[in-house]
């Protein structure tokens, strides 16, 4: 399939290492409208061309390409780093019936440095964290089949994310899914080489690994699609 997809332009990259050493609105505002053309609209026409193809394999997953990506400003409230640019862009795709980072989504971060891409369970609230372990207690072998799969390994490589080091209350002890009940993130990750991101390889490499993770996320949210997260 071609998308007509191209590749970010040079110029992208360009601006973004620009912003890594002049990370100030002094530096930015002569320089929006280049994010304006350079980043932002090709990064809204490959979002466009993902969410075409993710109809296929995750049509819960397509929703307002431009509600998909995330803003350039950082969220400097509670941070001591008060640079007020993020020096990235980044996309999340998550089911519609879910808000954005409580269940499992697909992301991909674009940056000169590198490209990220996968998804998973990053910042789950409580409730939907408790659904997911509860669900994992008789569910387990499957979920490892499915990121123990060939093509998962080949793309995405092992599940990554942090952990709690005692089980949650509640929860019994030696359980075959211990290791998987103390996870409070459950994500699957791939780096890849930044240049690619200006070839037009980029659509291919993002959604290919979006296709092969979609079982991992739909077991994620299956407790989550249920009335009150409950099953």
């Amino acid at each position: 399939m071609n998308p007509g997809f191209a590749g970010f332009p040079p110029e992208a990259m360009t601006f973004f290492r620009g912003l890594k050493k002049h990370n100030t609105r002094e530096w930015f505002q002569p320089r929006k409208e280049i994010f304006e053309e350079k980043v932002k609209a090709p990064m809204l026409d490959l979002v466009t061309a993902i969410m075409r193809r993710a109809a296929d394999f995750a049509p819960d997953y397509v929703s307002d390409p431009g509600k998909a990506i995330y803003r350039i400003y950082r969220d400097t409230r509670f941070s001591k780093d008060k640079t007020p640019y993020k020096t990235h862009i980044a996309a999340i795709f998550m089911p519609r019936h879910l808000e954005k980072h409580s269940g499992a989504g697909f992301y991909f971060s674009v940056s000169p440095d590198e490209i990220e891409v996968g998804g998973g369970v990053y910042m789950p609230p409580p409730e939907h964290l408790l659904a997911i372990r509860t669900y994992m207690l008789d569910h387990h072998e499957e979920f490892r089949r499915i990121a123990a799969a060939r093509n998962v390994r080949k793309l995405l490589g092992e599940m990554t994310g942090d952990s709690v080091s005692r089980l949650p209350k509640g929860f019994p002890a030696n359980h075959p899914a211990d290791d998987l009940l103390r996870r409070k993130q459950y994500l699957l990750f791939r780096t890849l080489d930044a240049g690619v991101a200006t070839t037009p390889k980029f659509y291919r490499e993002i959604a290919g690994r979006f296709e092969v993770i979609t079982p991992f996320l739909e077991f994620l949210n299956r407790p989550l699609s249920r009335p009150g997260g409950h099953f």
